[in-house]
């Protein structure tokens, strides 16, 4: 069956010195190529990292001890990557079986902008989380398609590899093996972060759509709604995917626009979150990004932004109250907090009292993380700061 799914980028990502166009999904693809010659200049192409804050974000977590697996056209080992690069494998004949073979350049592109590591304090590209390790998975060739079943193998994979992420820049349609395959990975306690798609008109891509899945629409420099991104109500959170820069083959640099860069910068955000804290469930880190995310366009979530544009640092360092966190049970050893064995005089309604007071205080803090849920946090709004 062929992979309707197919890697999302309408501006696929080429190496330097490369311009040409070509169709995504009906649409004309984007590809901008870009005459470098020194490395040091791409730190200073990167503006997500500015627009994300991500210097800031870096003096708390960096991604370590993180695994993110990358299934996608493979991952070259860039200089500016390969210190963080794990072997992997092909779920696609053609390659070297260990998934470090790329000759599109997409999937190099998206493990850049999760993992690397540059090539030292200002030069090189950097990713969102350049201490996290890339597993990456050859899952469609060079001419960027694949097979539903080779993505589903590379979930798989995955997932018994033991990887904490998956960044899946790609999105179409789904079989019976590759539902499946995502939503044992939920089950496992993995964070899966999709592309909604590049087809404005169409329907959230899948695996974006299932449920669970943080499904990644794009924003551009200005932080608006990005044309090419796709909107509707399966959207979480955007992150930028305009003229993007990161690594590609050969040890070349690329520049691309679409929903699969802003999936990778998502995923970077998650290995943030999951280093700083690694007990936190996969759904904790979802929420902890939708939370926390700056709200744009109508009040609350709406269908071009999702909860708003991810906040790193907010992300890192926000007191978010975990879902569910209004079911407050009594302490160990407080005893009733009932009239029921209490006797006459005992000053049980002094207690009944106080019990009542406390349960206000928990029902008005539920109430009011509820606004905050529902409202989430506009740009000039500080980040939740409610205790637990």
């Amino acid at each position: 069956m062929l992979f309707i799914t197919r890697i999302i980028l309408i501006a696929l990502v080429l190496p330097i010195g490369t311009l040409a166009t070509a169709t995504t999904n009906g649409l004309p693809a984007k590809h901008h190529g870009a005459n470098f010659s020194q490395f040091d200049r791409i730190r200073d192409d990167q503006w997500h990292l500015r627009f994300l804050g991500a210097s800031q974000a870096h003096m708390i977590s960096k991604g370590e001890g993180v695994t993110v697996a990358v299934p996608d056209t493979g991952v070259d080992p860039h200089p500016d990557l390969r210190n963080n690069l794990l072997k992997g494998t092909d779920t696609v004949a053609g390659g070297l079986g260990d998934g470090q073979q790329d000759s599109n350049s997409h999937g190099t592109s998206m493990a850049g902008l999760i993992a690397a590591h540059g090539r030292g304090t200002n030069s090189g590209a950097l990713g969102i989380a350049p201490e996290s390790k890339i597993l990456p998975i050859k899952a469609s060739g060079a001419d960027n398609l694949g097979e539903a079943e080779d993505l589903a193998e590379a979930v798989e994979y995955a997932t018994a590899r033991g990887a904490q992420i998956i960044s899946i820049s790609s999105g179409g349609a789904s079989t019976p093996r590759l539902v499946r395959a995502i939503r044992s990975a939920l089950a496992a306690n993995i964070v899966i972060v999709a592309s909604v798609g590049n087809a404005p008109h169409s329907p959230t891509a899948y695996p974006a759509s299932e449920e669970g899945v943080i499904a990644v629409g794009g924003v551009d420099r200005a932080g608006r709604h990005a044309a090419i991104s796709v909107t509707g109500p399966k959207i979480d959170v955007v992150a930028p995917a305009v003229d993007i820069y990161s690594t590609s083959y050969g040890g070349k640099y690329s520049r691309g626009t679409g929903t699969s860069s802003a999936t990778a910068i998502v995923a970077g955000a998650a290995a943030l979150i999951r280093s700083k804290y690694p007990y936190l469930p996969a759904r904790e880190v979802a929420h902890r990004l939708t939370a926390t995310a700056v709200d744009k366009g109508p009040p609350g979530r709406d269908d071009e932004y999702g909860y708003g544009v991810i906040d790193l640092v907010a992300a890192l360092t926000a007191d978010v109250p975990p879902l569910g966190f209004e079911s407050v049970s009594a302490p160990a050893g407080d005893g009733a907090t009932t009239t029921a064995n209490a006797q006459q005089g005992d000053g049980s309604d002094g207690a009944t009292a106080r019990g009542l007071a406390t349960l206000g205080v928990i029902v008005a803090a539920g109430v009011g993380w509820a606004v905050i849920a529902r409202r989430r946090r506009r740009g000039d709004d500080p980040p939740p700061r409610i205790s637990r």
